[in-house]
């Protein structure tokens, strides 16, 4: 009897666990693309991350999204191949320093508590401190300096700067957010409603239930687009 037993737990333990990964495969086929290509030292981008993102990865709707950053933004390659970024070198850095930050820790809780405190730092004038990010966050910075040091991290922003280049249409600004490959364009602040209306499961986010969310109403300012164009 007690051989039966085992056998019986042992097939029951089995079909659980199939029936886990079946479900965790499901569940991660239903999930959303957002794909953020921005510029460390452009505000808008800062404020996207920090006011928008940030905000929402705190919320069930996290469970439905595949977030990516992609940190090169309107940098373009001079003939001598070397960066010319749009708010100066100091920006070239970071955006090595985030690609760096992505890789290193591949986690998105992870880089993306990093990047937010870089990008919030931004906002109050004070990125030059962002190496202050190490000890806010926990993380240990000898990953990132290895990285940025031996040439990791230009390789990673040689192929965002492919990758960017390589968007269809053409990126015309920073942040150029993408849901399931599809850019927003302006209406870029509106992601949170093409995200709702893309996502097919079963498990709906408590964000999507809002009855305002609507599809195309851009909230741009009078003073015109929150973006940093292309030079």
């Amino acid at each position: 009897m007690a051989s039966h037993n085992h056998i019986f737990r042992v097939i029951i333990t089995f079909s659980l666990i199939s029936w886990l990964i079946f479900q965790s495969h499901v569940s991660s086929q239903d999930k959303v693309n957002l794909s953020l290509y921005y510029e460390s030292l452009c505000p808008y981008c800062a404020d996207f991350i920090v006011n928008k993102l940030a905000k929402v990865l705190e919320t069930d709707l996290a469970s439905i999204v595949n977030l990516r950053l992609v940190p090169w933004g309107n940098t373009q390659i001079a003939p001598n191949t070397s960066w010319i970024c749009q708010h100066g070198p100091a920006e070239c850095l970071l955006n090595t320093v985030e690609a760096c930050a992505i890789k290193v820790w591949s986690n998105l809780d992870t880089h993306f508590k990093f990047i937010n405190c870089v990008e919030q730092l931004h906002l109050e004038n004070r990125h030059c401190s962002w190496q202050s990010c190490f000890s806010a966050t926990g993380l240990s910075q000898t990953p990132i300096k290895n990285c940025y040091n031996n040439g990791l991290g230009y390789r990673l922003e040689k192929a965002y700067a492919d990758e960017t280049a390589s968007l269809n249409p053409n990126h015309r600004f920073v942040p150029w957010v993408l849901v399931n490959n599809q850019p927003l364009q302006e209406d870029y602040q509106n992601f949170i409603a093409y995200i709702c209306r893309a996502y097919r499961g079963r498990n709906i986010p408590q964000a999507c239930k809002n009855k305002g969310l609507e599809i195309n109403k851009t909230n741009v300012p009078d003073s015109g687009p929150r973006v940093c164009f292309r030079g």
